[in-house]
C-alpha cells in the first residue's frame, strides 16, 4: 500500500494535481476532520466503494484517503477495499487531519520544511 506525507499532500494540491480526497471516517466526524476540499465517504458505508468510483469517475484516478490521526485505521481500512476492488492509485494519508493541522501550523508560521525550499545553485 502507498502512503503519503502531510507534506507530500500539500504539495500536490500547490501543483493542483488531480486527484480526489477522500475521508473515511462517519458522518459524526467529518466536520471536526475536514481537510478543505475533501469528499466525505464513510469507508464503513455498504457502498463506499461505489461512490469513491463515482465521485472519482473511474478506478484510474488518483484516490487518497484520510481519516483522524495517525492511530486511526479507518484511512487504512479504506485504502485496502479500495486496492482490493481494482482501484489503481490509492494512497492512504495515515498522519491524517492532525498531521495536516500541524504541516499548515508550520507554512503559517514562516518556518519552510528542507524540502520545500528552493533547490540551491
Amino acid at each position: 500500500m502507498k502512503t503519503i506525507t502531510a507534506r507530500e499532500l500539500r504539495k500536490m494540491r500547490d501543483a493542483e494535481e488531480e486527484f480526489l480526497l477522500v475521508n473515511t471516517l462517519d458522518g459524526e466526524h467529518f466536520e471536526k476532520t475536514k481537510i478543505p476540499g475533501a469528499a466525505s465517504i464513510p469507508q464503513s458505508a455498504s457502498d463506499f466503494l461505489n461512490q469513491v468510483e463515482q465521485r472519482a469517475g473511474g478506478k484510474n484516478r488518483t484516490v487518497v484517503v484520510y481519516c483522524a490521526n495517525v492511530r486511526c485505521d479507518s484511512s487504512t481500512k479504506g485504502a485496502e477495499k479500495l486496492e482490493r476492488a481494482g482501484f489503481t492509485n490509492v494512497f492512504d494519508f495515515a498522519d491524517g487531519y492532525e498531521g495536516w493541522q500541524q504541516i499548515n501550523k508550520e507554512k503559517e508560521g514562516g518556518r519552510k520544511a528542507k524540502e520545500d525550499a528552493p533547490v540551491k545553485r
